[in-house]
């Protein structure tokens, strides 16, 4: 597992706090969960996206697979 450290500003690291006990969790806890479902819906959006193109141009992907 890898560690990531960034800088908050103390009233950033107060209202964290506060947010992560009043989920029941840790201000570290807390974070990795919102990291994850950022990352979880990049996927989603990138996923789509290629769809997308992949449908409008796959008469071209067709061809070149040919």
């Amino acid at each position: 597992m890898r560690e990531l450290r960034f800088r908050v500003s103390g009233a950033e690291w107060e209202e964290l706090a506060d947010l992560a006990d009043a989920c029941g969790g840790t201000p570290e806890e807390w974070v990795a969960e919102v990291v994850r479902e950022r990352l979880r819906l990049e996927r989603a959006r990138v996923g789509a996206e290629a769809g997308r193109l992949a449908g409008r141009h796959a008469a071209l992907l067709k061809r070149l697979g040919e």
